[in-house]
């Protein structure tokens, strides 16, 4: 494959590593997306994961007034962490060296976040994951996407949905929902569609990041978004 992109972040949900049913590990499926990732580094892209914890635990959703906010939220980022596990290890299976960053102590399986060194083991070929999101509360791992793609200076952000694109409705639940080719940063804030969070969304478009939806089912999108075909929807 030929690649449009230099460096790229990957932002994955974590209900996608679930398969059909959203929860837990779907070897089968995750194995296809690491197969995917070791494609694109064969063709000298420089390739960094963000995958969210939602197959095991979403803290604000899950937690609910049952717990105190912050708690909940740390349990999500420890359900981020075992995603990562997760990852290195079909990464390996598949023949790529990858690397754990975590945003917070946890020294028996993740190297602590450090800008430098992550892109260091980028340019050495290896695929970096960020691990327990942004390390604080309150903030969702479409922000810590955002801010670790701007750490590392990504080309573009690439961001793997459950639908094909951005729509201006919900397509599973309005038929007539037309799919955007591209669109601006501030109409998806203005039309409120949710490619992100509008916090991550913000900071993407003051920082004149890319984003490409697209989506997931198929892994082999991972590529074809990677090479700068026209699948899913270009924000700008």
């Amino acid at each position: 494959m030929e690649s449009k992109y230099r460096r790229l972040l990957l932002k994955m949900s974590g209900e996608a590593l679930g398969g059909k049913d959203g929860r837990g590990i779907d070897f089968d499926f995750t194995g296809r997306v690491c197969q995917a990732v070791r494609r694109c580094t064969e063709a000298g892209i420089q390739v960094a994961v963000v995958v969210g914890g939602g197959n095991y635990w979403r803290g604000g959703k899950d937690g609910g007034d049952r717990m105190v906010r912050a708690r909940a939220d740390y349990m999500g980022m420890l359900a981020t962490a075992m995603n990562s596990v997760a990852l290195v290890d079909a990464l390996e299976k598949a023949g790529v060296e990858a690397v754990i960053q975590a945003s917070f102590g946890l020294e028996r399986v993740a190297e602590p976040f450090n800008r430098d060194a992550a892109v260091r083991h980028l340019k050495a070929g290896r695929v970096v994951i960020f691990a327990c999101g942004s390390g604080e509360p309150y903030f969702t791992t479409d922000t810590a996407a955002v801010l670790r793609a701007l750490d590392i200076e990504a080309d573009v952000l690439l961001l793997g949905k459950n639908v094909d694109g951005l729509y201006s409705a919900d397509p599973r639940l309005d038929p007539s929902a037309a799919k955007f080719d591209r669109i601006e940063y501030s109409e998806v804030l203005r039309r409120d569609l949710k490619a992100m969070d509008a916090a991550a969304t913000q900071l993407a478009m003051e920082n004149h990041l890319p984003l490409h939806v697209f989506g997931l089912e198929d892994p082999e999108n991972i590529l074809r978004a990677a090479a700068g075909e026209g699948i899913g929807t270009i924000v700008y």
